[in-house]
């Protein structure tokens, strides 16, 4: 015994005087500890302050079934069950009695009750029953997360982004909001020292080293929802008609490179389409007949060739170097402007290999001169990466020249190519296309973003220029995309078709695929914006030219951006009634008249039309997904009372 008590007096001089630092260490860390204090996230808006993007707290509400005593849960169970019922409108109250009574008899401390609530409704949980007593007597248990939401729901989407960390650290950032999330957005997280005053509960204590969180800073972008909109639901109405893969649409302001509006639509198995991926700025392809319009301008440029300069085209068919280049028809002998008016690919193709087959780095100097084998730089991660070959390179060859001037044999993406053309409506000077308008505290301004030359002097000489500006004019008024053509408001641009997927040309013959596009500016005199319109992959049952695909969605933005915010000179277009514009206003009107305390039938209303009119008979309304309303979740005909919620299922 005397052995023993000397062991233990030993042990515990060993634990007092040697390893005394190292429990007490042990002991203040299970006592007191830092808590991170997250940053607010800052606020993505439109270029008119609308709110694209921001960041709201969510709550789950659980219940630690052991800390009621036995008389607090016997006089709560029931009274809180019944709110929860209620609550839920799907589960009944005995339902709730058994689940949380189960959870008792197990020892179950962190019973799921709710997730994800907003605030109103976790506010109105704490009045329940048991939950609106004391933490420590009723086991309510808080857990608050906060989750960015998009107010416009799919719309720009893929454009305005995301910032998300996986488990394993890794980061994703597409969009605005992951590509400034970093240097702006994100804020700077504080900590604050909280005492561990039982299991799984802490209190804040007086700590001298509390950090602050540095909330982080708001981003107004270029976008304008109403052009945005507009963009938006000409490209889906397309792509559903013509059931193609995905599609692109750009709206960029002439004058300045600021992006008004980007539209990136992909079809899922179901045949729906969301912003899957961002292919108007990361999908490289090649254009297709868009780029003969730099073709012709280098060889105006080089003086090589007039626009009087007579071309043969042939009857449709021309052979270069073994290899066949047609047209959709012959047009024999025609000027050069003829032949980008008609989109000939003999025609552009007999001018480049004519010109420069003997000096090829002439042709390609020219292109480059330009900066068209550049990336653009712009702030969006993960732009393409275009292709312009030249002598020497794997896939060059005697018939890359040919195959270029008509968009074949190289790559640019979509924003690449619109922003070519905006600099021909900006009278030859090429602009940085831009996301991003200013960087706000508050009101106060921490950074204002101007707009960014790419090209020191103006891309071509006033005469070629001019002459371009005639030749994309004229081919919406007798050329390829006359259908387009309107006496109310004029158009300029050029159309495209290109083959894709055409590696093994006898499957593609099979099963033709093609790139359909159209890219140009508006109004032709003193343009407002340029646009560019690509959907890949139509169904040849339905159509695939690109004055027929594409062609109608510039139309379609076009006209309904003009009657917005006509010119003076062209007041006289507002005017034109649209037939259909007009018959869904009335609609809208005498079920606006009509209906005040019974639900009216919103189903194929517009989306912004349906909630409008919902919210101004005092309704609440929540929506899933864009477009049109296919499905109301209180049916038309049933009385309804002022803050009711209604679900409206749109696609």
């Amino acid at each position: 015994m005397f052995i023993f008590g000397i062991a233990v007096m030993v042990k515990l001089g060993n634990i007092q005087f040697v390893q005394g630092d190292e429990y007490r260490a042990k002991a203040s860390e299970r006592i007191v500890k830092d808590f991170i204090i997250p940053a607010n996230r800052g606020n993505v808006y439109s270029v008119n302050g609308n709110l694209l993007a921001t960041s709201i707290p969510k709550y789950d509400i659980l219940l630690d079934a052991l800390t009621p005593s036995a008389k607090i849960f016997e006089d709560n169970l029931k009274p809180l069950c019944d709110s929860l019922a209620k609550f839920s409108g799907r589960k009944s109250s005995s339902y709730y009695q058994k689940k949380i009574r189960k959870a008792r008899a197990n020892h179950n401390r962190y019973l799921s009750l709710a997730k994800n609530l907003g605030y109103s409704e976790y506010l109105r949980f704490r009045t329940f029953p048991m939950l609106d007593i004391s933490p420590f007597k009723g086991g309510l248990i808080v857990e608050q997360k906060t989750k960015r939401e998009h107010p416009m729901g799919g719309i720009a989407q893929r454009t305005i982004g995301y910032e998300r960390v996986d488990e394993k650290g890794n980061v994703t950032r597409p969009g605005i909001d992951g590509a400034f999330g970093v240097q702006y957005l994100r804020g700077r997280d504080g900590k604050h020292a909280k005492q561990q005053i039982g299991k799984n509960q802490w209190k804040p204590i007086n700590d001298n080293n509390k950090i602050e969180p540095q909330d982080g800073f708001d981003v107004y972008t270029t976008i304008d929802v109403n052009i945005q909109d507009i963009a938006h639901h000409a490209l889906l109405k397309q792509l559903e008609y013509y059931e193609a893969e995905h599609g692109c649409v750009v709206v960029m302001e002439v004058e300045t490179g600021e992006i008004r509006a980007i539209s990136n639509l992909g079809r899922t198995s179901k045949g729906t389409y969301y912003e899957k991926l961002n292919y108007a700025v990361g999908e490289s392809h090649e254009p297709g007949s868009t780029f003969k319009v730099m073709a012709l301008m280098a060889a105006l440029e080089d003086k090589v060739i007039d626009t009087a300069t007579i071309v043969d085209t042939k009857m449709g068919t021309k052979r270069f170097y073994g290899r066949t280049i047609s047209d959709s028809r012959g047009h024999g002998k025609i000027s050069a402007a003829r032949a980008l008016e008609v989109s000939s690919n003999i025609g552009l193709a007999t001018i480049i290999d004519e010109n420069y087959s003997h000096q090829p780095e002439k042709f390609i100097k020219r292109i480059k001169s330009w900066g068209l084998d550049k990336t653009l730089g712009v702030s969006l991660i993960g732009e393409g990466k275009p292709i312009i070959p030249k002598p020497g390179d794997a896939i060059w060859s005697r018939n890359a020249l040919p195959s270029m001037a008509y968009g074949y044999n190289l790559q640019m993406t979509p924003l690449q190519t619109l922003t070519f053309y905006n600099a021909i409506a900006n009278n030859g000077e090429m602009l940085k296309p831009r996301f991003i308008k200013a960087v706000k505290e508050f009101d106060k301004e921490i950074e204002v973003f101007e707009k960014e030359t790419l090209n020191r002097k103006k891309i071509c000489s006033e005469k070629t220029l001019s002459e371009i500006r005639e030749i994309l004019k004229n081919i919406v008024v007798r050329g390829t995309g006359q259908r387009m053509y309107s006496e109310n408001f004029s158009m300029a641009g050029k159309t495209g078709t290109a083959r894709t997927d055409y590696q093994n040309y006898e499957e593609w013959r099979k099963d033709r695929k093609y790139v359909s596009s159209f890219a140009g500016y508006f109004p032709t005199e003193n343009p407002k914006y340029s646009c560019i319109v690509v959907i890949h992959k139509p169904s040849t049952k339905v159509g695939y030219y690109g004055a027929d695909v594409s062609g109608p969605v510039f139309k379609s933005i076009a006209q309904k951006i003009f009657t917005d915010t006509p010119l003076i000179d062209e007041v006289e277009s507002l005017e034109v009634q649209n037939a259909a514009v007009t018959e869904q206003f009335e609609s809208y009107y005498n079920i606006a008249q009509t209906y005040k305390t019974i639900m009216p039938n919103v189903i194929g209303l517009p989306a912004m039309d349906a909630v409008a009119l919902l919210e101004n008979m005092g309704l609440e309304v929540g929506i899933k997904g864009s477009g049109v309303v296919k499905k109301q979740s209180v049916p038309k005909g049933q009385k309804i009372k002022k803050n009711q919620k209604v679900v409206l299922e749109i696609s």
